[in-house]
């Protein structure tokens, strides 16, 4: 499932500024329809490039 951007912003602010991982999140948002394994995801790509954004060339090509 998808994150919404607006969350995937808080999470890298929560993650980057008070250190949670994705159990913290959970916890502390259950509300929200977060499922683990994306949560996941999301902050092994904060780790490496720093940002939630898609990185440019990244994707489907756009001819066959």
């Amino acid at each position: 499932m998808k994150i919404a951007d607006e969350d995937a912003v808080l999470i890298k602010n929560l993650y980057l500024s008070k250190g949670w991982g994705a159990r913290n999140l959970l916890n502390e948002f259950p509300d929200k329809d977060w499922k683990l394994g994306s949560i996941d995801f999301l902050l092994k790509k904060i780790r490496k490039t720093g940002t939630v954004n898609g990185q440019p060339g990244s994707g489907r090509l756009r001819s066959a």
